[in-house]
């Protein structure tokens, strides 16, 4: 489905999201978080939204909880924005839709 967010883990973490040459918006989630649930919609409405600027992403954090450990996630949903493979940006909890569009237009120039 063209503008869903990627599903990435501890196979494809560093071609994805550390190599990438454009932004990337990580959502760490679970399938038993409730607040990770509450965010999902608004994680594939900036996929759609910024297909071909950033790369969004998710990372269950029960499959790649080593990736979640070595970058200090305690809760979830947190969200991380790297930009040349490096975080500049952690959001905890479930944010409004306009602060995850707002860090990612700071890196795309928009």
């Amino acid at each position: 489905m063209a503008g869903s967010a990627l599903e990435v883990n501890s196979s494809n973490w560093d071609s994805a999201v550390l190599k990438s040459d454009k932004p990337v918006l990580v959502d760490f989630w679970a399938p038993w978080c409730g607040p990770c649930r509450m965010l999902a919609p608004i994680i594939e409405k900036l996929a759609a939204e910024f297909e071909g600027k950033a790369v969004i992403a998710k990372l269950n954090t029960d499959v790649a909880g080593d990736i979640a450990g070595g970058l200090g996630v305690s809760a979830i949903p947190t969200v991380f924005i790297f930009s040349g493979g490096k975080a500049v940006a952690r959001l905890v909890g479930v944010n409004a839709e306009a602060k995850y569009r707002d860090e990612l237009n700071k890196l795309i120039g928009e």
